[in-house]
C-alpha cells in the first residue's frame, strides 16, 4: 500500500465499462478538489498494433495464440514500476497508446503506435489506472483501492461486439473470433483479479442475452441491476443502511453485497467511493506530514 501517494486501479476487460467508473471518479475529484493522474492500461502493451499482428502470426505458426490479456503481450514490470514509483515519490513513467486519427492529431503519432515514455504524476494527489491488469499479483501490493468492473460475460460480449463494430469498424465475425482467441487468457489472467479487488461492480441484464452474438442492442441501464460486492466492508467502513436509504429500490443480497438498479450505477459509485477516497487522501496527507 502506497499511503503517501494513493494508487487506484480500475480493472476490467475491453468493453466491460471501466470508463463509467472513470466518469464517476472524475465527478468526485472535481467536487473534492483532487488532482489525479490518469493512466490507461493500453500503454503497457508490449507491442504496437502492427508489431502485435506480426508477433501473433509467429505464435500461430507455432500452434500458439497471443492475446492482449497474456503476460507475453504486456510489460508487467513497467506497470509494477509505475505503481511502486508513484506510491513512493508521487510520479512515474507511462506513455500513451494512440487509438485513432483524433488521438493521432493530439499526440503527433500515427494510430496504432505508442508515444514516448515520460514522467507523469508530478503535482497530483493520486494515480488512477484504468485497464486490464491493475490487480495482477505483482501489482496488487502497490494498489490502495482496487475496483473491478465485471458485467456478466454475455453482457460483456454484447458490449464489446457493439463497440468494436460500431466504433472501430470490425465485422461481427472478426470480433467473435477475437473473443474466442482470448478465452484461455481471459480465464487465467483476467477473472482471477476479481477475487482480490476491494469492490466489484457487476452489471446483470434483466432481458434475454442468451445469444450475445446476435443481440441487436446493448441492454440499457434501466434493463439491468448492478451487484456490488465488498471484499472487506469493515476495512472501508461501508455504511449499508445509508446506501439503502439513498439508492431507491436497492437491497442486500449478502452481508457484503448490495444490489442497485442499473440506472443508479454512477450514483452508487459516487456514494460508495467518495468517503473511501476522502480517507485515502486524508491518510496520505498525514503520512506526508501536511
Amino acid at each position: 500500500m502506497s499511503a503517501k501517494h494513493p494508487v487506484i486501479a480500475i480493472t476490467g476487460s475491453s468493453g466491460a465499462g471501466t470508463s463509467t467508473t472513470k466518469t464517476a471518479l472524475e465527478h468526485i475529484f472535481r467536487r473534492e478538489g483532487i488532482r489525479a493522474a490518469f493512466v490507461e492500461g493500453d500503454c503497457f502493451h508490449k507491442y504496437d498494433r502492427y508489431e502485435f499482428r506480426e508477433k501473433a502470426k509467429e505464435y500461430a505458426a507455432q500452434g500458439k495464440r497471443l492475446s492482449h490479456f497474456s503476460p507475453d503481450a504486456n510489460l508487467f514490470d513497467k506497470l509494477v514500476e509505475l505503481f511502486k514509483s508513484y506510491g513512493e515519490k508521487g510520479r512515474g513513467l507511462a506513455r500513451h497508446y494512440v487509438h485513432d486519427e483524433e488521438e493521432a492529431k493530439r499526440y503527433g503519432v500515427e494510430p496504432g503506435r505508442f508515444t514516448e515514455w515520460e514522467e507523469v504524476g508530478e503535482g497530483t494527489d493520486l494515480l488512477v489506472y484504468e485497464g486490464l491488469h491493475g490487480c495482477i499479483e505483482e501489482a496488487r501490493p502497490y494498489v490502495d483501492l482496487a475496483i473491478g468492473i465485471t458485467p456478466v460475460v454475455n453482457l460483456e460480449w454484447i458490449q464489446k461486439i457493439h463497440r468494436d463494430t460500431n466504433l472501430r469498424g470490425y465485422s461481427t465475425e472478426a470480433v467473435v473470433e477475437n473473443i474466442l482467441l482470448r478465452m484461455h487468457d481471459y480465464v487465467h489472467y483476467i477473472t482471477p483479479q476479481f477475487s482480490i479487488t476491494d469492490i466489484n461492480f457487476q452489471r446483470v441484464p434483466l432481458v434475454d442475452t442468451s445469444n450475445p452474438f446476435i443481440a441487436r442492442d446493448v441492454p440499457t441501464p434501466d434493463e439491468s441491476l448492478v451487484v456490488i460486492r465488498f471484499r472487506e466492508p469493515k476495512k472501508w467502513e461501508v455504511d449499508f443502511p445509508y446506501l439503502l436509504a439513498m439508492l431507491k429500490d436497492s437491497f442486500m443480497s449478502r452481508p457484503n453485497t448490495i444490489v442497485v438498479p442499473g440506472g443508479k450505477m454512477i450514483l452508487a459509485m459516487e456514494l460508495i467511493l467518495t468517503p473511501i477516497i476522502r480517507s485515502l487522501i486524508a491518510r496520505a496527507k498525514e503520512m506526508r506530514g501536511e
